[in-house]
């Protein structure tokens, strides 16, 4: 009994579990292979404890220790969490290793680290234009470590650009710093004003430099490491490689390029306006060409002449019958993406206000005074002088994105490919969406097997509309083009299984077959536009934001080839309408249901809707302070 008790005995049983992907029958949406492995490692209790992790695994060590002495025999559990399982997968585990210790400083240094909180994965996010700064602005940045790349340290509201070209709206009321709009998120968010060069996929990283202008600094060359690649760079111009349009063409992509418009315009009347010109020189200066016929180029053609009719022409008194404006589209009509009847109103409208439209139209090559093009009907050749040509014909892939196609085997393609999830194909972790991407929708023809295999639960092989009715709201989230084909058939879902006269059918794999073999002809290419972009931000960090409650409750539909669901519902794009501003305070708008509006009431409409779109309170004072100002001033023709 006198004898002192021996100091405590620590007792440490060390259980391992290894978690793994999921076979593709069961892994979640965001991945469709078992994923790479790569390993980390802390210390804990004075002993190196190792871990591997992917992008939806992670093995995880729990480790049990208790304190016994001879005092008492109660037992203190402890019970500490060294890695976090973040993957919904099959697991394994069996005892790793016993140990004892009778080290005072073990349970201290064990405390030290249950303290430690786990690492943030590392997020990068390249561009930040309608796609990057939807994607940032809902994105809760407490859970990431989120790096921002971009040239431009601000995001420009590019719908209104076509109206900075001529002063309807000034440059910096359509623009918010990049900073004002992280600066309001829970978490930190870094930016990096850069430009993104490369990406190199085996090493997850990209390659970054700077891109500033007249600096005594020389620009610098960096590298940022990801687990989670965001890519949201948009497009380029697309030339189509036709000669001379880099050389002597304007582009309307850039807040750049519509001050540099806004100056080009009045230098045309500021020239036509000299001493000792010809009458056909001043024409020459003064004929406004715009090449391409889609929302952009129609839009800024609405506005050039508005601007002329109602400011310049008042200037320059004498150039009111020398000027002209020309609009070439080598498609049929105008605003072909549009309704018919919006087309037909366009293209009269313009012949009323003396824009002329040529349809059919080819160009070839442009030269510094004119350009050459073809008209298909009649196969001829012709050149016509101009004082401004505004280039607007589509969108082209930039650099940085054809290299890293070639890396992951999409090289022939236009755009990026993504699933309907956004993630790019051929690769891990790595997002696209904007205008660089385009979804590649999965055919349901190449899953009628499967479908008809999971609806079919008697195993009789043949399909009842019952049995069909419990898989279809599935079929429907997965599928989109099957309910765009009903839509288009003005049929209902259940008309599907039955005949002419409406009575049930009972059909067999190849009257499945049958009865949607027409249903992948819906399938369509989301446009390249600003709405598109942004829903797809929202959509993806979403997804983000709820990774680990989805994970443990998946809400995708369900899976047909293999078991449980996707974890979460692929993108689903909602069309909210388009405007086509005409001038004259009459625009042209196709909202949902087949409603098309044109006139000065769609005016007051795009007014409302466009200065509800601005991104910050002080951008929408500003842009409503110039429409404002624009009524009671007019126009602002000084070249600065």
């Amino acid at each position: 009994q006198n004898r002192p008790p021996p100091p405590p005995r620590r007792c440490r049983l060390l259980l391992s579990s290894s978690v793994t992907s999921a076979s593709p029958t069961s892994s979640p949406a965001f991945r469709s292979e078992p994923p790479s492995v790569t390993s980390a490692a802390a210390t804990v209790g004075g002993k190196k404890v190792t871990w591997g992790s992917s992008w939806l695994g992670m093995s995880w060590q729990l480790e049990v220790s208790w304190w016994l002495g001879w005092s008492d025999l109660v037992g203190l559990w402890e019970v500490a969490v060294v890695g976090g399982c973040q993957g919904w997968a099959r697991s394994t585990g069996g005892v790793v290793a016993y140990s004892e210790s009778q080290t005072g400083n073990e349970l201290q240094k064990f405390e030290n680290n249950k303290d430690i909180k786990p690492q943030k994965k590392k997020m990068v996010v390249l561009g930040t234009g309608w796609a990057g700064i939807s994607f940032i602005k809902d994105l809760d940045p407490s859970k990431y470590d989120v790096k921002v790349v971009s040239p431009r340290n601000y995001f420009a509201f590019t719908p209104l650009l076509p109206s900075v070209t001529v002063g309807t709206v000034e440059a910096r009321s359509i623009v918010e710093p990049i900073r004002n709009i992280i600066k309001k998120r829970s978490g930190e968010i870094k930016l990096c004003e850069a430009e993104c060069t490369k990406i190199d996929l085996a090493n997850k990283q990209i390659l970054c430099k700077s891109t500033f202008e007249n600096s005594p600094v020389p620009n610098r060359e960096f590298a940022l490491d990801y687990d989670y690649l965001i890519i949201a760079v948009g497009a380029q111009v697309n030339t189509f490689n036709t000669p001379g349009v880099m050389e002597h063409c304007h582009f309307l992509k850039e807040v750049e390029d519509a001050q540099k418009i806004r100056r080009t315009v009045v230098d045309c009347f500021e020239q036509a306006d000299l001493p000792e010109l010809s009458e056909e020189e001043k024409r020459k200066n003064l004929h406004f060409v715009v090449v391409g016929g889609g929302p952009t180029g129609v839009e800024f053609a609405a506005e050039l002449h508005d601007f002329i009719v109602e400011d310049l022409v008042r200037l320059y008194p004498q150039a009111k019958d020398l000027v002209k404006i020309t609009v070439i589209q080598s498609g049929d009509h105008i605003l072909n993406t549009f309704d018919e009847r919006i087309s037909m109103f366009a293209e009269k409208k313009f012949a009323r206000d003396g824009i002329e439209v040529l349809t059919g139209c080819r160009v070839l090559s442009v030269s510094d005074d004119s350009i050459t093009m073809n008209v298909k009907a009649t196969g001829e050749v012709c050149a016509v002088p101009y004082g401004m040509i505004v280039w607007s014909t589509g969108v082209g892939t930039r650099p940085v994105v054809k290299d890293f196609m070639e890396q992951i085997g999409q090289g022939r393609r236009r755009v990026l490919a993504t699933d309907e999830w956004l993630r790019v194909k051929g690769s891990e972790d790595v997002f696209a969406l904007g205008d660089c991407a385009s979804i590649d929708q999965r055919k349901i023809i190449d899953d009628i097997a499967t479908i008809f295999t999971a609806a079919d639960v008697d195993k009789s092989g043949t399909l009842t509309l019952k049995e069909f009715k419990n898989v279809i709201d599935d079929v429907l989230v997965r599928y989109p083009q099957v309910e765009l084909y009903l839509k288009s058939q003005h049929m209902n879902v259940t008309d599907l299984l039955r005949d002419s006269e409406g009575n049930e059918m009972i059909v067999d794999i190849e009257g499945f077959k049958s009865v949607l073999s027409h249903v992948d002809s819906q399938m369509k290419s989301l446009p390249a536009t600003a709405q598109v972009a942004a829903q797809q931000g929202a959509y993806l960090s979403r997804c983000f934001n709820h990774l680990e409650d989805c994970i443990t409750n998946p809400e995708g539909p369900r899976r047909f080839k293999g078991l449980g669901r996707h974890i979460f519902e692929p993108f689903r794009y909602r069309h909210l309408g388009q405007f086509a501003p005409l001038g004259g305070e009459q625009t042209a708008a196709e909202l949902p249901g087949d409603w098309v509006a044109m006139g000065h009431s769609s005016q007051w409409l795009w007014y409302s809707v466009y200065a509800s779109k601005q991104v910050s309170w002080r951008t929408r004072v500003l842009v409503v302070g110039d429409w404002i100002k624009k009524f009671v001033f007019g126009r602002d023709s000084s070249r600065i």
